[in-house]
């Protein structure tokens, strides 16, 4: 798992700055602290910092081909890259390592553009060839891996990360009004949108072709739309046992110390049970928790005591929230309003001292409909088909207070199009609208909607999944997994997430996933006899994190001297009024979301755009 970052100046004669590529490449050396390399081609220029996985000794990077024509930065790990060595060998190519670098250098010369169709991974990288003159990256399909880029006249730069490229004098430090409508909606900003005006995401399964006359992003792959196919649940149990063995065993290829997250869900159960069965012998893992009910240390030891693992306990306090807090917004590096990333970050600084590369189960719940918001907009939709539901909704929402009942009420006889926006939100349209001050708009909201287009042909819940696809997992929750892992230099590898998984998941009927109130059905079926039936079938939790109750207590003060200083972003962006309306109610109704999203921007805003250089606080 490495940094990449690189600059291709449009005109030949214009050689790119060393000084430059050195500048973005220190900003991201928690990436890669073990080895660290640079090429110069005259107007290209590529740096690359190394976190050692396979092939210590030979997988320095840039990496060339044979005679030096073809240049790569690579992060990531292709984990079908034996096979696909072997074909390349097979056709006259010569490797000089064993890394799984070297096998993408060959399958750009071989197959070109397409090379990444031959892929299975997560990936982020760019090729210089020489010979044509062109700068080719991409990005793996569902988003694991990072790939921020800007392009003016003069110059197209990327990085792994966004304080990489704000190294580039030229770039401009602008909130684009839009995306931070759609943070505050969401938790975050949708791909190809960043918080910056001009600067971009690569989004998932795409690929960019940079030239001298200019640049042009193409799709390579997308989330499958296909009517669902007929199997019968014995032959479908089989066929996903096979194909998650298959998968995990490819995620266990390692040249230095592994193990797993273990929160005691399903998932992270999962992948533990499975290591077990393929064979891995003193499995280290690693949990975190609270001394408050939403901790779920227990489960996991559940799960650690079963397997007989290496188990390690690390407990989270409000003080560490508050201390930490600016090393995360400073580590996501684009503002995500997602609170699990404390506890996330701090697990893998924990796990940092046994491993350097951990499996979680990130992905089970969107490719196979796990979520309890799936199963409650199912049942909405059942009520919609009862005469007089819509009267019904009105009359119910005028009565009931500011919760939950009251937002399912008002969903009824609406479209799934414009009840549904996704597993996360966080201001609803009417109070953010309110946040902005008069006169001043908050821009365009919502590219979620977008995602449906072109699958209104599919059921509601290949619908929902396919929106979470293409905007939560790779926007909040992947970023979330890649930036704190890499915060702490650990590698993170999410199996669920293996396109070839995700593929066979989209092909399944839809009670193959939900069955009366149980979602991941057939991960639930598959995993019996291998998990305790207490974690299979268990209430899912998620990632909880009790900001509830610390912004209630231990964190009141913290939140409101914060968002209400005259110095901080709340100041210049927002209606202070409802800010002191958000920080009063959360004593009678939870507005712990909220209150996190404006601290994170707050921090973000200070540190990525009001300092000189994106700087983290003593």
């Amino acid at each position: 798992m490495c940094g990449i970052n690189g600059i291709f100046n449009f005109d030949r004669e214009d050689a790119v700055a060393e000084s430059l590529i050195h500048a973005m490449r220190k900003q991201i050396l928690h990436r890669g602290p073990d080895d660290f390399g640079t090429h110069f081609d005259g107007s290209v220029g590529l740096g690359f910092n190394r976190l050692s996985i396979i092939d210590l000794s030979g997988g320095h990077q840039p990496m060339s081909n044979e005679d030096g024509t073809v240049w790569i930065v690579f992060n990531g790990e292709i984990y079908n890259f034996m096979g696909l060595r072997d074909e390349l060998i097979s056709k006259g190519h010569q490797f000089r390592t064993r890394s799984d670098t070297e096998t993408i250098v060959h399958a750009w010369e071989e197959f070109g553009e397409r090379c990444v169709d031959r892929l299975r991974g997560m990936f982020a990288f760019t090729i210089w060839d020489r010979r044509r003159r062109v700068l080719f990256g991409a990005r793996d399909r569902m988003g694991i891996k990072p790939f921020y880029y800007y392009r003016n006249a003069k110059r197209f730069a990327f990085a792994s990360e966004l304080k990489a490229l704000l190294e580039v004098p030229d770039i401009p430090r602008t909130i684009d009004p839009a995306a931070l409508a759609e943070f505050l909606r969401h938790r975050y900003v949708i791909a190809p949108r960043t918080i910056l005006k001009d600067v971009f995401k690569l989004p998932p399964g795409h690929s960019i072709l940079v030239s001298e006359t200019g640049v042009e992003v193409k799709r390579y792959w997308e989330i499958p739309v296909a009517a669902p196919r007929r199997v019968s649940e014995r032959d479908a149990i089989e066929e996903f046992r096979a194909l998650l063995e298959e998968t995990l065993r490819m995620h266990l290829i390692s040249d230095v110390p592994l193990g797993a997250f273990l929160s005691g869900g399903l998932d992270s159960s999962a992948v533990v049970g499975l290591m077990h069965k393929l064979g891995v012998g003193d499995i280290k893992t690693f949990s975190i928790g609270y001394d408050t009910p939403e901790s779920e240390l227990g489960y996991a030891k559940i799960v650690a005591d079963h397997f007989h693992t290496d188990h390690h306990e690390l407990l989270l306090t409000p003080t560490g929230f508050r201390d930490d807090l600016p090393r995360i917004v400073w580590s996501m590096d684009e503002p995500v309003g997602d609170e699990a990333s404390l506890p996330l970050y701090c697990l893998a600084k924990f796990a940092r001292q046994k491993v350097t590369v951990a499996l979680s189960g990130e992905g089970s719940d969107e490719i196979l409909g796990g979520y309890p918001i799936y199963r409650t907009m199912l049942a909405i939709e059942r009520l919609q088909r009862v005469p007089g539901a819509g009267l019904a909704g009105d009359l119910l929402a005028t009565l009931a207070g500011d919760g939950k009942l009251r937002k399912y009420a008002e969903m009824l006889g609406q479209p799934l199009e414009e009840r549904y926006w996704g597993v996360s939100r966080v201001f609803p349209p009417e109070k953010l609208a309110r946040l902005f001050p008069a006169g001043r708009t908050a821009g365009e909201i919502d590219s979620a909607p977008k995602a449906f287009q072109g699958r209104e042909h599919l059921d509601l819940l290949a619908r929902m999944t396919a929106l979470d696809m293409q905007t939560w997992l790779p926007d909040d929750l992947l970023v979330k997994a890649d930036r704190m892992s890499m915060a702490a230099s650990i590698e993170l590898r999410v199996p669920f997430l293996d396109h070839k998984v995700v593929e066979f998941a989209a092909a399944l009927p839809l009670d193959l996933k939900i069955r009366g109130n149980n979602g991941k059905y057939l991960l639930k079926k598959s995993m019996e006899g291998l998990l305790p039936n207490s974690i299979i079938y268990r209430s899912k939790k998620g990632f909880p994190v009790p900001t509830r109750s610390w912004f209630r207590e231990d964190l009141a003060g913290f939140a409101r001297e914060t968002l209400l200083a005259n110095d901080g972003a709340a100041a210049e962006f927002f209606d202070r009024k409802v800010i002191e309306d958000v920080l009063a109610s959360h004593q009678t109704q939870d507005q712990s979301q909220p209150i996190y999203a404006l601290l994170v921007f707050d921090q973000w805003y200070r540190m990525f755009v009001k300092s000189a250089r994106p700087a983290l606080a003593a």
